[in-house]
């Protein structure tokens, strides 16, 4: 899940053997409360600061996806069920975000549709001033109505009677839509907010404002009601070949299902023009597929599974960098706690909870089957990178434990009968579904049962490609699983101020049924101005520590990817832009060497 945002800088030139590295991220400006699925073991990449120019012209560049990963949603207003970080790794090269964050999480207003943001000292009146240099692919200017147009979309699409493919992924988080107010055109290049409730400036700059990057709207606007116009939209978001006017630095060329994604510069593009001739999204099937890709040439920017270590030099050997990249993001198994599942009850009990979490092994996880590339996870807020909203004090609530888990859950009326904890009608024999397409991911997914077993939990393992995966963890009417490990979530849009929400709140939608009132009464305290940032992170801990106790997820491991580019490629990881975890691939060069 994914999907998504950093930088201590791992070079991406020397590696003739793999180091790991670690990337630190910047301690000012926001990271993210919601964010992009995003597959465990093929987490965003993170980014270094510097790299090597280059000033070739022409060259392809052959991207590799996650293993059995397609994409299929090619709008910048996402459904849950199409919110994969992939999928925003190619709609982000199509359309310019209203709000582009750097490494350090400070925007950088070059790159972004806003050129300013002021607002008042309540925080309830927010100015947002369009850069007027940017222009759609047909030639048009990108204006205030642009802006209108796609909260109109979002308010419409946000409603919880939505036609399909709808609702909006991103409802409630930063307040959209029901905080609004009233968002006003009072310019040519100026839109103006005004929220119901005065917000933390920043949350609502970098969870609210940064959902509002436009849609053409003298191309999209083509219908005489909102409603006709968001079915439209949605009927229409899976075809790339839509998206015919743009204003990102790439234009779309062709798409074939579980084959390739191609994109080409765009000519009318206002910032730094690509070199390349065209960049292919190229589907996976396997981790083995993709090596062999690697090896043969086919694939020049691509990802080394951990279960590969150990035959790196066949790459190392022609040229190729291996880096190790850190998200700043959470992985986990989730339960269906989803109302009418079938096992909704027994998750709902914390005891259940801290059973299960104590019956995972994530030391041997990152260490064995990670071989060291991964971080245990103890919270909502991940280690490394480091940033000033992780709390030392969440680590390791729940050390892997399984007598005492076993104990936990026998005090509470559990016994074992026939090797399986019982209680009533009750009976812990699960389905754990796990994303298929790498080794890693399945050996993970087996420790995990077998771990289990060790407490009388037993569990039949179900591998799905992780589109299905998604959608299956996304429908609160599927009932075919129980656990759903091998996803996770990296901070970003459509928000980057890691505070819960759209995740842990009450009807979260990226959510799997969790639902606690203090736990929402924490996440809406630190969306309030406050008068010292002391007060403001003393408000965020306390969210922080109850989430990590309450276990909404069961905390896995923060996998790096293994980056692998080609010696020919240059500035992949100085411009992959971890902060978002989606890369500015216009910056990306191909040489003749």
């Amino acid at each position: 899940m994914v999907q998504k945002k950093k930088r201590v800088l791992m070079s991406a030139a020397a590696a003739a053997a793999v180091v790991l590295g670690v990337a630190g991220c910047g301690t000012t400006g926001a990271s993210s409360a919601s964010g992009n699925s995003t597959p465990a073991n093929q987490s965003a990449t993170n980014t270094a600061t510097t790299g090597a120019a280059s000033t070739a012209t022409g060259g392809v560049i052959e991207f590799a996806l996650p293993p059995a990963t397609n994409l299929t949603w090619f709008l910048p207003i996402f459904n849950a069920a199409n919110d994969s970080l992939y999928n925003s790794q190619l709609v982000d090269q199509l359309y310019i975000p209203m709000l582009q964050l750097n490494n350090d999480y400070s925007i950088n207003w070059n790159n972004s549709i806003a050129q300013k943001i002021t607002y008042n000292k309540q925080g309830t009146v927010y100015h947002i001033f369009i850069n007027p240099k940017w222009k759609w692919s047909n030639g048009q200017p990108v204006t205030s109505k642009d802006v209108l147009f796609t909260w109109n979309v979002i308010k419409a699409a946000s409603a919880k009677n939505a036609p399909a493919p709808w609702p909006f992924v991103g409802v409630g988080t930063g307040d959209i839509p029901d905080g609004i107010k009233s968002v006003q055109a009072t310019g040519k290049y100026e839109v103006t907010i005004t929220l119901k409730q005065p917000a933390n400036q920043q949350w609502f700059e970098y969870n609210g404002i940064v959902q509002l990057t436009p849609l053409p709207a003298s191309y999209m606007d083509v219908k005489s009601n909102i409603e006709d116009e968001i079915k439209y939209l949605g009927a229409n978001a899976t075809n790339l070949m839509f998206d015919k006017v743009v204003d990102g630095p790439f234009k779309p060329v062709s798409a074939k299902s579980s084959q390739d994604w191609v994109i080409a510069p765009n000519p009318s593009y206002a910032g730094h023009k690509s070199t390349v001739s065209k960049i292919v999204f190229q589907y996976e099937g396997s981790n083995a597929a993709e090596f062999a890709a690697l090896r043969s040439g086919q694939i020049n920017v691509g990802y080394l599974d951990q279960s590969q270590l150990g035959s790196e030099s066949a790459l190392t050997s022609l040229g190729d960098s291996i880096t190790p990249e850190y998200p700043f993001g959470i992985f986990w198994t989730e339960m269906n706690m989803y109302s009418g599942a079938p096992h909704a009850s027994v998750f709902d009990q914390l005891y259940v909870r801290q059973a299960l979490q104590m019956s995972i092994d994530n030391n041997t996880i990152a260490k064995s089957i990670y071989k060291g590339f991964a971080e245990p996870l103890s919270g909502p807020i991940p280690g490394t990178p480091r940033t000033q909203f992780y709390d030392p004090a969440e680590n390791n609530l729940y050390p892997y434990n399984p007598t005492k888990a076993k104990q936990l859950l026998e005090s509470h009326g559990w016994k074992l009968v026939n090797g399986v904890m019982t209680k009533g009608n009750q009976k812990l024999n699960l389905t754990l579904m796990y994303v298929t397409g790498n080794q890693s991911s399945l050996d993970a997914a087996e420790l995990m049962q077998q771990d289990w077993a060790q407490i009388g939990v037993k569990v039949s393992l179900k591998g799905e490609e992780f589109m299905t995966f998604l959608s299956k963890t996304s429908n609160p009417k599927d009932y075919t699983w129980d656990l759903a490990t091998g996803s996770g979530w990296v901070y970003n849009g459509p928000g980057f101020y890691p505070s819960g929400e759209g995740l842990f709140n009450t009807g979260a939608p990226s959510g799997t049924g969790y639902s606690d009132k203090e736990e929402d009464a924490l996440i809406n305290a630190t969306h309030v101005p406050y008068a010292t940032q002391q007060e403001t992170m003393q408000h965020f801990y306390q969210y922080e520590m109850y989430t990590a106790k309450q276990l909404p997820f069961l905390w896995g491991v923060n996998v790096a990817t293994l980056a692998v580019v080609a010696p020919n490629v240059h500035n992949v990881l100085p411009y992959y832009n971890g902060a978002t975890g989606v890369p500015e691939m216009q910056y990306w060069t191909v040489s003749n060497k």
